[in-house]
């Protein structure tokens, strides 16, 4: 059973890998041309999806997190600077409409 899980788990990896060659935009795979990716996956199928994925494959949109960065802290975050801006100016309109009825 442990082997035809094994088996199952490698052809469906040795697909993925070969689907993910060819969905891969040619200018922005690394280090060799597609179509060599192509070939070391088909030849090699494992190995050659494992060198696939460290070597060859394209980095995601947002860079290696793969997640678009977000502030750190909230003085950082231009809305929340903007409220705060805003608050701030609500206030101050407020103060000067109770000292000039």
């Amino acid at each position: 059973m442990i082997k035809v899980a094994g088996a199952l788990v490698g052809i469906a990896f040795y697909i993925y890998s070969i689907i993910d060659v060819l969905r891969s935009e040619k200018s922005h795979t690394r280090t060799l041309p597609k179509y060599v990716w192509l070939l070391i996956v088909i030849v090699l199928p494992i190995i050659g999806g494992v060198i696939w994925l460290l070597l060859g494959r394209p980095w995601p949109a947002g860079g290696l997190s793969g997640r678009k960065s977000e502030p750190s802290a909230p003085d950082d975050d231009p809305k929340f600077l903007r409220k705060l801006d805003d608050d701030v100016w609500i206030d101050k309109m407020r103060k000067r409409r109770e000292q000039n009825p």
